[in-house]
C-alpha cells in the first residue's frame, strides 16, 4: 500500500491546502501552456494578478463521514459505501471540489512539466534549461534508468508527502505506458502516448492522495488483509476510471492533452472528478 500504511491523514486545525500544493494561482510550470503565464489585458499592458483565494482551515473530524464509509465498505464491499466515502472525501474532508482540486495543484503543475519534459525528449518544445533532461546522455540507456531520470527531473525531492506521492505517481505512470504500448520508445514518444502517461500521472496521484488521507481505514477495517487488499485494488481502480472519463469528457469538448495548456487541461479534469464524487447520490 505504499506511504499510505503510515500515514492518518491531515487532522482539524490546520490548512487544507498546503502553500506548496495550491493550484488556485493561473499559469503553468515554464514551458508549459505558452501565453498562459504572464498574460495581458486588452490593452495591451499587464493584465492584473488575481486576489489568492483564501485557504480555508480543517474543521474537527474531516475526515468522519469517509472512515465510516470506508470502514462499510472494507467489511461488506457494498460500492454504495464506497461511493458514499468518496462524496464525504471531497465534501467534508475538503469542503467542496473547488478546494480538493486547489489541493491538487502541484498534481497539475508536475503533470505540464512531465509533458514538457517528454515532448523535449522527442525533439518537442524545449523547457526550463535548469530542467532539461539531456537526450544525448540517456540513449541507450534501458527503460528503468531512463524512467529514474525522467522522475529526477520532473519531480525532485523536496521533503514533502507530495513529491514522494507524485515521484511514485509518475514511475507508475510510465511502467502502465511501456505495457500499453509494447513498441514504446521513452526517448520518442507519440502524442497518444505522452497523452496516456498524462492522464495515468494523474490519476496515480489521486489515489495517492486518497490513499495517504484516508486509505489505511480499509486495511484497518476489513475482515482480513487480502479483503483488505483486494477492496483497495477496487478503490483505486474505481478512481483512476472516473479521472480516466473526466479527460474523455474534456476531449470531447475539444480540450485535449496536446493543445499546450496540459496545466490547465489537467486542472480542469480534477475539478471534474471531484464534482462527480461530490455530487454522488447516496
Amino acid at each position: 500500500m505504499g506511504t499510505s500504511q503510515s500515514s492518518k491523514g491531515p487532522g482539524s486545525g490546520v490548512p487544507m491546502i498546503p502553500p506548496w500544493a495550491d493550484g488556485s494561482a493561473p499559469g503553468g510550470p515554464p514551458g508549459d501552456d505558452p501565453g498562459q503565464g504572464g498574460q495581458q489585458g486588452q490593452d495591451g499592458q499587464p493584465a492584473e494578478t488575481p486576489t489568492p483565494t483564501p485557504t480555508p482551515t480543517a474543521p474537527p473530524g474531516r475526515w468522519g463521514t469517509t472512515r465510516r464509509n470506508l470502514g462499510d465498505y472494507a467489511q461488506t464491499g457494498d460500492s454504495r459505501s464506497m461511493r458514499r466515502a468518496l462524496k464525504g472525501y471531497v465534501r467534508s474532508g475538503y469542503g467542496g471540489s473547488g478546494t480538493a482540486s486547489r489541493r491538487m495543484g502541484s498534481t497539475a503543475t508536475t503533470a505540464g512539466t512531465l509533458s514538457t519534459a517528454l515532448s523535449s525528449l522527442a525533439g518537442g518544445a524545449t523547457p526550463d534549461p535548469s530542467a532539461v533532461l539531456d537526450r544525448a546522455l540517456l540513449v541507450g540507456r534501458n527503460a528503468d534508468e531512463i524512467m529514474d531520470a525522467i522522475v529526477e527531473a520532473v519531480r525532485p525531492v523536496d521533503g514533502t508527502q507530495d513529491a514522494e506521492a507524485s515521484r511514485a505517481a509518475i514511475r507508475d505512470a510510465l511502467s502502465e505506458l511501456l505495457a500499453r504500448y509494447e513498441n514504446a520508445n521513452l526517448l520518442q514518444l507519440t502524442d497518444e502516448q505522452r497523452e496516456f502517461a498524462i492522464e495515468r500521472f494523474t490519476a496515480n496521484d489521486v489515489v495517492r492522495r486518497f490513499e495517504l488521507d484516508t486509505g489505511q481505514v480499509i486495511i484497518e477495517k476489513a475482515p482480513t488483509t487480502t479483503m483488505g487488499l483486494a477492496r483497495l485494488k477496487e478503490i483505486r481502480s474505481y478512481i483512476k476510471q472516473a479521472v480516466s472519463a473526466s479527460f474523455r469528457a474534456l476531449k470531447q469538448a475539444g480540450r485535449q492533452l496536446n493543445s499546450g495548456r496540459v496545466t490547465q487541461v489537467v486542472r480542469d479534469a480534477l475539478r471534474e472528478t471531484f464534482t462527480v464524487f461530490e455530487e454522488y447520490v447516496s
